[in-house]
């Protein structure tokens, strides 16, 4: 014979809630965002762009100023060529043909054209796609920055610090999040 204060109820061995709430879809259905965030929705619209033919220094100024750390690169057509960033002249400041010069690196950097260091192949995103999309090849590729385009045309730049906006503006709209639905997170 139990303790009746002891005994475990049938309610309490099953979990059932005393005071049945929603269902578990019909919470999801209410808080997952119903609308699809578009890139061009958080991107920074008429980014600050490049010259190929302009110098190393000129890029470094323009960065400092803005306080930007991409800059995509366009050719003598005003088409996408490639994409600058800090990393690059980071890397060309370290370079032992440069190191040499160091002394006068103002000069060092005006040698140097943006053609000879920028990043050729750039990887870019539509105004239409998915901010999900655009956060997964940032992730995969890893890159801080995607040039916005429509044709031939640099309409936009998304950087890693808008995706963390959007994310953080979903977490504070208080969406349940369903890792399920994630998929595996590597």
């Amino acid at each position: 014979m139990s303790h009746p204060k002891r005994a475990i109820t049938r309610d309490i061995r099953t979990r059932k809630p005393k005071r049945p709430g929603r269902g578990l879809d019909e919470v999801e259905a209410l808080s997952w965002p119903e609308r699809t965030i578009r890139v061009e929705e958080v991107m920074a619209r008429s980014p600050l762009t490049i010259r190929w033919d302009r110098t190393m220094g000129a890029a470094w100024k323009l960065m400092k100023d803005r306080k930007i750390r991409h800059l995509p690169v366009l050719d003598d057509k005003a088409r996408l060529a490639g994409i600058v960033t800090d990393r690059d002249l980071r890397q060309v400041i370290f370079e032992p043909s440069i190191q040499e010069q160091l002394g006068n690196l103002p000069r060092a950097l005006n040698i140097l054209t943006v053609r000879e260091v920028m990043t050729w192949g750039v990887i870019t995103v539509q105004p239409q796609t998915e901010i999900r999309e655009a956060a997964r090849i940032m992730h995969e590729q890893k890159i801080g920055a995607l040039p916005v385009v429509r044709g031939d045309k640099v309409v936009g730049m998304l950087t890693e610090t808008d995706v963390l906006k959007v994310f953080v503006k979903v977490l504070e709209e208080g969406v349940v999040s369903r890792p399920e639905r994630w998929g595996p997170i590597k």
